[in-house]
C-alpha cells in the first residue's frame, strides 16, 4: 500500500516539474523572440521610416506581439503556479460539503 502511495506521489511530482520546466520553456522563448521582433521592428523604423531611436522605440505598434503572447504567458504561469492555491484541495472539499448539504 505504501509503495503504490509512493508511487502516485512520484508520478505527480515529476508531473509538477514537467509542468514548470514548460513554463520556463514558454518564458524563455516568448522572451527571445519578442527581443528579435521588436529590435527587427525598431530597426525598421529608424532605417525606413526614417524616426528617430526614441520615437522607434515609443512607438506602440511596435510592442503587439509582445503585450498579446505576454498576456497567455501570464495565463499560462497562473495555471502552472497559482491554480493549486486558489482550487486547492480545502477548496474542494468546502465546496463538495456545501453542496452535500444542500
Amino acid at each position: 500500500m505504501e509503495t503504490l502511495n509512493r508511487e502516485q506521489q512520484y508520478i505527480r511530482a515529476q508531473k509538477r516539474v514537467d509542468e514548470i520546466k514548460r513554463f520556463y520553456n514558454h518564458l524563455v522563448v516568448y522572451i527571445l523572440i519578442n527581443l528579435v521582433f521588436i529590435g527587427r521592428r525598431i530597426y525598421k523604423d529608424i532605417v525606413h521610416r526614417d524616426e528617430s531611436v526614441m520615437e522607434a522605440f515609443l512607438d506602440i505598434n511596435n510592442y503587439n506581439l509582445f503585450f498579446w503572447w505576454g498576456v497567455i504567458v501570464f495565463l499560462h504561469g497562473f495555471n502552472v503556479f497559482a491554480k493549486g492555491k486558489l482550487f486547492s484541495k480545502k477548496w474542494e472539499e468546502r465546496k463538495i460539503k456545501e453542496y452535500m448539504n444542500k
